[in-house]
């Protein structure tokens, strides 16, 4: 397979010139407010997964617009003073309990969130997203993207936001002890995070996705960026205002607040994030950030071998 990309002795150095709009974070304060006007309400309901050495439970809190947001809390029996929040890829869910032992078996609780309206891609879910849309492409890109107050994502980083505060709120986790991971638009939605929540004590994006809008779309040759052009397409008249919207839920402007350690990934022969928007979104990132980088991988990246890279770097920057 060929580079898809920038080549890789220079796509490390790409820098994009996306500017944030003027009022990006009174826009995201507003949002912020919005949603915390309605009360977080998490509940950890006990779940019986048949993991002896787990608790898990089904949990439930309040995200945006108080519409309720499901996911999995799972930790070693006996509790955990550390927990990574996980955000999961374009079109799945929560699904088992049991898929997601990988941060528990390190000693620390995980709280995975299931992303409203997915989840029936390749892994199911179970959170509704009540809030409907203008026309748009089939999936989620282009849902609502003819106004920023509209827009999917506004409500999917807004409930990333409170699944960290779920999170935090649970008996026994420090809330200074969170860190935050997801791959793709996990890893997207763990970038929106790292800029919007403060105190974090470590983010991890793998191959992120949502970054670098205007060059992914006319860069990616796979789906979902591809969406958008398809919207495009039909839509002749809503450039413009398309990439406005855009603007405000991208990922370079988030790592430009963000403060916390990092651990980034990229595989350079990704076709659906392509490796210059991951660099882009990488060297905009204010806090501490080291690049794992997989030359020869598509946007599977490196799969359990970055989990690996994650296991021991996270030991060090956030000890269980």
């Amino acid at each position: 397979m060929p580079f898809p990309d920038l080549a890789p002795d220079v796509v490390a150095d790409y820098r994009s010139n996306a500017v944030a709009p003027a009022d990006f974070d009174g826009f995201w304060a507003q949002t912020m407010a919005e949603t915390r006007a309605h009360p977080l309400n998490a509940r950890f309901v006990p779940h019986d997964a048949g993991l002896p050495l787990f608790d898990s439970y089904d949990v439930t809190f309040n995200g945006y617009g108080g519409h309720p947001v499901r996911g999995w809390f799972i930790a070693p029996k006996g509790g955990a003073r550390s927990c990574v929040v996980k955000f999961i890829g374009y079109g799945g869910g929560r699904s088992f309990a049991h898929e997601h032992l990988f941060w528990p078996a390190t000693g620390r609780a995980v709280l995975v969130m299931d992303t409203r309206g997915q989840g029936s891609g390749w892994a199911h879910g179970v959170t509704p997203d009540p809030v409907g849309s203008d026309p748009a492409q089939s999936g989620f890109m282009t849902k609502g993207i003819q106004r920023r107050e509209d827009y999917f994502y506004r409500r999917v980083f807004s409930d990333a936001v409170r699944a960290v505060e779920a999170a935090q709120s649970f008996p026994g986790i420090d809330p200074a002890r969170i860190a935050v991971t997801g791959g793709s638009q996990g890893g997207g939605i763990s970038l929106a995070v790292s800029g919007l929540v403060p105190g974090l004590a470590a983010v991890m994006p793998d191959v992120p996705y949502l970054c670098d809008f205007a060059r992914s779309v006319v860069v990616a040759t796979r789906d979902p960026y591809l969406e958008i052009a398809r919207f495009l397409s039909v839509h002749r008249w809503a450039e413009a205002q398309t990439f406005a919207t855009l603007n405000n839920f991208d990922g370079l402007h988030f790592a430009a607040r963000a403060t916390a350690p990092a651990l980034f990934s990229v595989g350079l022969m990704d076709t659906i994030c392509p490796p210059s928007t991951v660099y882009a979104a990488f060297n905009a990132y204010t806090g501490t950030k080291e690049m794992t980088r997989y030359t020869y991988n598509d946007h599977e990246g490196g799969g359990p071998f970055q989990e690996e890279r994650q296991r021991t770097w996270l030991a060090q920057v956030l000890p269980a």
